[in-house]
């Protein structure tokens, strides 16, 4: 026998090792939908300065800055007032329509532009989704935030507007119930933008068709007309009285512009659409969790 052989360790057995696979979880599975909402909290502080960060940087290159955020909906509401109120009179029967149709603009355009955004999040921060961890909803839900802190300084100038400019509308207890109002908007816009972003991070053609889909939306909100004076279809009223939108621009117009009581009826419309979309958009988007960054 050698020496090397005799100083050979025994060789050690090998004892297996149980492992418990039931607390083992596969990198960037979709969690329960309590769970998810329950990490979707703890992002707010991340959600909110990134909002405001956003805005803050968004108009930094022009030279008007933050001014623009004002100025759009001046311009937008100029322009259909030179051509539906002066060139095509559709402000015949309306009263003080140059506040009805600042009203409709602002509340509108607000819509508008959370919807977009909150639709093209997943799309725009695609390197992000890749790179990091974090419940995607996070995106729509900060772009959301992004409009919200936006529409501020919005509907304090349309209120403005309609004080200061002929015939001068008084301010009354009614102007508080704008906020309900706006915040009922806030939850239905972020639960289409929610929809959308997980149907335009799979199809991003429909990027395309979501302008002419806003435009199309926006005619049929009444916005710089009367629909009692253009529809006599009472299927068409219907449909009219249906669309959310419609609805929280005549709610802020009654408080607004002719200081009454806004009817329940609107109120429940868009209390159901906002509630219903918010719903659906956050299970729809929960559903496809695992899918995004992967197109």
């Amino acid at each position: 026998m050698s020496a090397d052989s005799a100083i050979a360790p025994e060789p050690v057995a090998v004892q297996p090792l149980s492992v418990d696979m039931r607390r083992l979880t596969r990198v960037g599975s979709r969690p329960s939908f309590l769970d998810y909402l329950v990490r979707l909290w703890d992002f707010r502080q991340f959600m909110f300065y990134d909002a405001r960060a956003r805005i803050q940087s968004g108009t930094r290159r022009d030279r008007l800055g933050s001014a623009w955020l004002l100025l759009n909906p001046v311009f937008n509401g100029l322009t259909y007032f030179l051509i539906f109120g002066l060139l095509l009179n559709t402000s015949r029967g309306i009263e003080n329509f140059v506040g009805y149709l600042v009203v409709g603009i602002f509340v509108f355009q607000y819509s508008s532009g959370a919807i977009t955004s909150g639709a093209r999040s997943i799309r725009n921060n695609k390197s992000v989704v890749q790179a990091f961890n974090f419940p995607r909803a996070a995106l729509p839900i900060g772009a959301n935030v992004r409009e919200l802190l936006r529409a501020v300084p919005l509907i304090l100038a349309m209120l403005l507007i309609v004080v200061v400019l002929p015939p001068g509308e008084e301010i009354t207890w009614l102007w508080i119930l704008v906020l309900p109002a706006i915040m009922l908007q806030a939850l239905f816009n972020l639960g289409v933008g929610l929809i959308l972003a997980r149907i335009i991070s799979r199809v991003h053609d429909v990027t395309h068709l979501l302008p002419f889909a806003l435009r199309a939306w926006m005619y049929g909100s009444a916005i710089f007309f009367s629909y009692e004076r253009f529809v006599t279809h009472p299927q068409i009223l219907a449909v009219i009285k249906l669309n959310p939108l419609f609805n929280v621009i005549d709610i802020v117009r009654d408080c607004v512009l002719y200081a009454r009581v806004p009817q329940w009826q609107s109120w429940a419309v868009l209390a159901v659409w906002a509630l219903g979309a918010l719903g659906v958009g956050l299970v729809y988007f929960w559903k496809g969790e695992e899918s995004y960054g992967r197109g």
